[in-house]
């Protein structure tokens, strides 16, 4: 591992998250793009929700992808943003699905996409914490 990985924070776990962060960032932006494009008046609030979410993995990318504590307190703020979206749009559209006539990224837990977005925070704010601590020592 390089002086330069170290410095970068994305060795391991940190360059995988950084990578799978990256793919739902695009995937979820470009979805809702053309959702809202258009299909708005279908389901303006499954669209929003899908933007949101593709914003939040935006931010999520570039915190966990950037040096320095700003940038981690980012990340935090992001990955925690996500779990309570995946935990709250997952329970309301199990829930209400009349609510959520099409699905987002965060419905049913990310079901549609393998779980991956209940995982996702999970993983980001326990490779935060793991970071943190390495700091210290």
């Amino acid at each position: 591992m390089s002086q330069t990985d170290q410095a970068r924070g994305t060795t391991g776990l940190g360059r995988v998250l950084v990578a799978l962060y990256g793919v739902f960032a695009i995937a979820a932006v470009s979805r809702a793009s053309v959702q809202i494009a258009t299909r708005f008046h279908e389901a303006p609030l499954a669209y929003v929700l899908s933007a949101l979410a593709g914003l939040v993995y935006v931010v999520a990318t570039v915190g966990l992808g950037r040096t320095g504590r700003r940038w981690r307190t980012v990340a935090w703020v992001a990955c925690s943003v996500e779990l309570l979206g995946v935990l709250t749009v997952g329970t309301l559209s199990l829930a209400d699905a009349r609510a959520f006539p099409d699905s987002t990224v965060w419905s049913a837990y990310g079901r549609g996409y393998g779980f991956v977005p209940l995982v996702l925070p999970v993983l980001g704010l326990v490779y935060l914490r793991s970071e943190r601590r390495r700091g210290r020592a």
